[in-house]
């Protein structure tokens, strides 16, 4: 009777530390799903801590929203309307003289031959004048649009050395059309953090 007694409280004993054990870490999960909801619901429900130290910004939205390159383009943009325009009103008056020219010559205007070749001769030379203005411009164009593209090239790399000096990714993706992000989950996505504090600190340097 004494040993039956005896496997009955073992038994009691064994099943008490069995609850215990099972109370103690599930009490631990609990705790940390709460811990871990919580730290989401900081973030906007993203909990950073968990995702891999990877981010991308969408370059498209960057350019459109970020207030030094909407200024750069529309500066670009001014003076490759103001270059054409320029062009087009030299280009009409050679239109003008070339069409006087046809006319002088449909008519017998011109006093002699050799005036009439010289004529055809300047303006030939004024067209090719023309379009090697053309090609100045157009150059001049592209080496200003290489030049804001280094000077935003290089404003974002400075910027996003010293955004991760906190954040700590080991890798920023430029995603542009989603040729290079396919598929990410939202909180990979910085670009709106990165176009804030780009723009914030633009206005600082401007005051």
């Amino acid at each position: 009777m004494k040993q039956y007694l005896l496997y009955v409280i073992n038994g009691v004993l064994v099943v008490a530390v069995i609850i215990l054990y099972v109370m103690h870490f599930t009490g631990n999960s609990s705790k940390e799903e709460g811990e871990i909801s919580s730290a989401r619901k900081d973030a906007k429900g993203i909990n950073r801590d968990q995702l891999i130290p990877i981010a991308y910004i969408n370059v498209d939205s960057l350019l459109l929203k970020y207030n030094f390159a909407k200024e750069a383009n529309e500066r670009l943009l001014a003076k490759s309307q103001h270059s054409q325009a320029e062009l087009n009103k030299q280009m009409n008056q050679w239109q003008k003289e070339a069409a006087d020219f046809q006319k002088k010559v449909q008519n017998n205007s011109f006093l002699s031959r050799e005036r009439a070749e010289q004529e055809n001769a300047r303006l030939m030379k004024r067209r090719q004048e023309l379009e090697q203005l053309d090609g100045k411009l157009s150059q001049a164009l592209m080496q200003e649009q290489k030049k804001m593209n280094e000077q935003l090239k290089d404003t974002i790399n400075t910027f996003l050395k010293q955004y991760n000096k906190k954040r700590k990714y080991q890798v920023i993706l430029s995603n542009t059309m989603n040729d290079n992000v396919l598929y990410a989950k939202e909180g990979y996505d910085i670009t709106s953090e990165v176009i804030d504090l780009l723009n914030a600190r633009y206005k600082k340097k401007g005051e």
